[in-house]
């Protein structure tokens, strides 16, 4: 098991991740959010609006794994969003997404 998925699995069991498209997008509103991940096989559409959001709230925001692998990784059905609303699991999960993939788009 990869250390992200099971990083969110800890996270989840902690009640620090709200998952799916509306819980993500009020923790990024509401100034809860710490990360939001969005999975790679997620609509332009959402990808899009995610980036756009976190942008504009300055809340890191990564593209990784497939929607049945982070619903997975959470214990629930599919998810294409994700938010970490605990400051200490989001570091370390950055940490972790910063080594397996290059933020898309953006110049170190």
């Amino acid at each position: 098991m990869n250390k992200i998925y099971s990083m969110l699995g800890l996270a989840t069991k902690a009640g620090k991740v709200a998952s799916g498209e509306f819980a993500t997008d009020k923790s990024v509103k509401c100034g809860k959010a710490w990360l939001v991940i969005v999975s790679e096989d997620a609509s332009d559409n959402t990808k899009k609006m995610f980036s756009n959001m976190c942008e504009f709230y300055g809340v890191p925001r990564y593209f990784y794994g497939t929607k049945e692998e982070l619903g997975h990784a959470i214990g629930k059905a599919m998810r294409s969003s994700l938010a970490i609303t605990d400051e200490n699991f989001a570091k370390s999960l950055i940490k972790h997404l910063e080594q397996s993939v290059k933020r898309e788009g953006e110049e170190e």
